[in-house]
């Protein structure tokens, strides 16, 4: 009775001694322990298969987490952790979901720009013709205040030496292009920004023939004044439609 009572007490000190040196070389979570939120398995832990480490657990450095072990990713501020546990950098951890940029401009309203942009491509090929073959504009008057023979033979009819009829046939053939639906639905930065510096430049320089024809020539000439009028329309849009569906974003390299 004796001896078995003695021989019990050895056996529990044995225990008693490998579950110290078990403490002291790292924790052993036997299968189907669930290791609950907060909880934290210190280093040299061994995580055997069929533990599950829930959200929130804490597995310190050279934990060991075996096949088979379930481990929840625990969402941080700064970066995140993958299925097996890894940490994962801030840019992995919450990645960019942002679509890109893409044009919202209504197709009627890309039908409009393109059609106006048309028409004065050819009212400016119309003016170019009649330049170079010093035929007389068809049904304008070339006396009084509408006279478009006085408008198209004045010095104000070239800028740099160069006729005006050819500077708006160059312009409206960059139109047609900047107008198309497929340059509005191209969602590109540099493509808008282009067609409304295009814009800029060209209203100015209608306001500066509107002068040459009032204040210097004197006369009007009809042609011109619907380039004119086709221009500042196309100004007047693409300005709105800038302010109302706004820029494409600048694409990230």
């Amino acid at each position: 009775m004796t001896a078995s009572k003695s021989s019990r007490a050895r056996q529990a000190r044995a225990q008693a001694q490998r579950g110290q040196a078990n403490s002291r070389n790292g924790t052993a979570v036997k299968p189907g322990t669930t290791v609950k939120p907060g909880t934290t398995v210190k280093p040299g832990a061994t995580v055997k298969p069929g533990a599950a480490v829930k959200a929130g657990a804490t597995v310190k450095a050279d934990a060991t987490v075996k096949a088979g072990s379930p481990v929840r990713a625990v969402a941080t501020r700064g970066g995140g952790v993958d299925r097996r546990g890894s940490r994962l950098p801030a840019p992995m951890a919450s990645a960019d979901l942002e679509a890109p940029a893409t044009t919202t401009v209504p197709v009627w309203f890309q039908l409009v720009t393109w059609v106006l942009s048309l028409a004065g491509l050819g009212v400016s090929i119309y003016l170019t013709i009649a330049h170079f073959t010093d035929k007389p504009l068809a049904g304008c008057s070339e006396s009084g205040a509408i006279n478009c023979t006085k408008v198209t033979t004045s010095p104000q009819s070239f800028v740099f030496g160069i006729p005006v009829a050819v500077l708006g046939l160059a312009f409206f053939i960059a139109a047609v292009g900047l107008m198309s639906p497929w340059a509005w639905r191209w969602a590109r930065r540099e493509v808008a920004l282009i067609r409304i510096a295009s814009l800029v430049v060209g209203i100015g320089f209608v306001l500066y023939l509107i002068y040459a024809e009032l204040f210097i020539i004197g006369a009007i000439c009809l042609y011109c004044t619907s380039v004119h009028a086709i221009t500042f329309l196309l100004f007047v849009l693409t300005v709105f439609a800038a302010a109302a569906w706004g820029l494409p974003k600048r694409e990230r390299g």
